[in-house]
């Protein structure tokens, strides 16, 4: 089975987003990616300061409170599960996804995980051979536009935190 959205990525190293901004953009660039998806234009920039990121990143519990305060009532936004994130992908909602090998206190695994520190938004899944392969804009490098990625969700799992954003329906 395999489930991908059509989505746009884009680069937290984009032109349009300040220098100073690129290194911890990665949250209001996930953001800014799944809002666009939702048809809701919100800059990286701005996001950067509403969700009150800082150097060292995005919080999640930061996400998910400024976010709930931006959208109110129009979404449901809260920390899920893996089986809640595929399930939102195969409603056609896009999720946040962090890794974060810091706050939960993962240094000594066995397992590296494709990366450190870094929100992307999950766009889809795939099972092959058994094993569980989830899909992400990787938002990008310096010089380098967003590209879609592959993951073994078995490999990555003990860093792997979700955000579902579920536009409601008015």
């Amino acid at each position: 089975m395999r489930v991908l959205l059509e989505i746009k990525g884009t680069s937290q190293y984009d032109a349009s987003v300040q220098p100073n901004y690129q290194n911890s953009a990665c949250g209001p660039t996930t953001l800014h990616v799944i809002l666009k998806y939702f048809h809701i234009a919100k800059e990286i920039n701005d996001l950067y300061k509403q969700l009150g990121t800082t150097k060292i990143g995005l919080f999640q519990w930061r996400l998910i409170k400024r976010m709930r305060k931006l959208f109110g009532a129009n979404f449901t936004i809260q920390g899920c599960s893996l089986a809640e994130a595929l399930a939102q992908l195969e409603q056609g909602n896009p999720v946040a996804l962090k890794f974060d090998q810091y706050f939960n206190l993962q240094w000594r695994s066995k397992k590296k995980p494709l990366f450190k520190y870094h929100w992307v938004p999950l766009i889809g899944y795939e099972r092959k051979d058994g094993e569980l392969y989830l899909i992400i804009h990787d938002n990008g490098g310096r010089g380098r536009n967003s590209q879609i990625r592959s993951f073994c969700y078995e490999d990555n799992k003990h860093v792997l935190n979700f955000v579902k954003i579920e536009q409601k329906n008015t």
